[in-house]
């Protein structure tokens, strides 16, 4: 018989499982929320550098901006979906 207020194995496991499920999820919330913060950083500047650039010549810096964006709001939305 088990003692009142005495876990068993199977509850502690399920108490690790369940803790260390919670940790993953807070760390996951704060990379997306960084990796945001990135999103607007590097958005400012591609307008900026969009602004500086005419009609007639965009700029490789205005390229690369652009696709940092994107590889990052890729990995952004990977995140979001979740462990698989």
């Amino acid at each position: 018989m088990v003692p009142p207020n005495t876990e068993t194995g199977d509850n502690v496991q399920q108490q690790m499982a369940h803790d260390l499920a919670k940790k993953v999820n807070e760390q996951r919330q704060k990379t997306l929320i960084d990796d945001t913060d990135k999103l607007v950083k590097l958005a400012g500047e591609l307008k900026d550098y969009v602004d500086k650039s005419n009609a007639d010549v965009l700029s490789l810096d205005v390229i690369k901006k652009a696709d940092q964006i994107e590889k990052l709001a890729r990995s952004v939305k990977e995140k979001m979906k979740g462990p698989n």
